[in-house]
């Protein structure tokens, strides 16, 4: 961990510069409106990329629908756990930030004071695009594009090396896929018990649409085309 702790390999703090360096390039607002967007407007996003995939599940047949709506439970559950591993893991390397060990850094946001490997911000992102693959590709991909801007977006603001965020996507996307399957064998059956209670079968399946059923789930792909539809 020693080299991560020094500044990490002469390719990653090369990137760092050459990305940060942008930020010498552009004009003030361009700054502070990249500095909002990979603090807090990226992810606000994806969230809303989630309650949009959740809006058009809630359409869908009610064997789909449970399905579709047990992925989407899963995708925050999945960061957070995500969030949590990152804990002791910054702990362990304990890298500085870029800034604390090379002064011409620009730094776009304040306040980041804890350790940089891996990126919360990247984990975060990326758990949430990889979970909303599993729930509806075409809204997936969107999201992981999402999640590789905001790693962008965090080595311009000056707050990360390239390798946190390297690390940080692999760590949400670990997550998510690893403990999929256990997740969705136990949040399937909830999401189908959900949809038959006349109080909150809402949340899985819209008003009016037809009561859950005791058939076997369709593929994803007929899941994404019906949302598609």
């Amino acid at each position: 961990m020693a080299g991560l702790t020094a500044g990490g390999p002469n390719v990653d703090v090369s990137l760092l510069y050459q990305i940060n360096g942008l930020a010498q390039e552009t004009p003030g607002w361009f700054d502070r409106i990249i500095g909002f967007t990979g603090e807090y407007g990226l992810l606000l996003v994806l969230v809303l990329l989630v309650l949009w995939c959740w809006r058009g599940i809630r359409k869908l047949s009610t064997p789909a629908a449970a399905e579709g709506f047990a992925a989407l439970v899963w995708t925050p559950l999945a960061a957070g756990i995500a969030l949590l591993l990152n804990i002791p893991l910054r702990q362990f390397v304990g890298r500085p930030r870029p800034f604390r060990q090379y002064g011409e850094v620009e730094v776009l946001t304040q306040g980041t004071t804890d350790f940089s490997f891996v990126s919360d911000h990247a984990t975060l992102a990326m758990a949430l695009g990889v979970g909303l693959f599993i729930a509806h590709r075409k809204l997936g991909f969107i999201g992981i594009g999402i999640a590789l801007l905001e790693g962008f977006c965090r080595v311009y603001m000056g707050v990360h090396y390239p390798t946190d965020v390297v690390g940080g996507l692999a760590l949400g996307t670990a997550v998510v896929l690893l403990l999929a399957p256990l997740a969705m064998a136990l949040l399937t059956p909830l999401a189908r018990a959900i949809a038959m209670s006349p109080r909150v079968g809402w949340l899985v399946r819209a008003r009016g649409c037809e009561p859950a059923q005791a058939v076997d789930l369709p593929r994803a792909s007929s899941r994404e085309s019906d949302l598609a539809a």
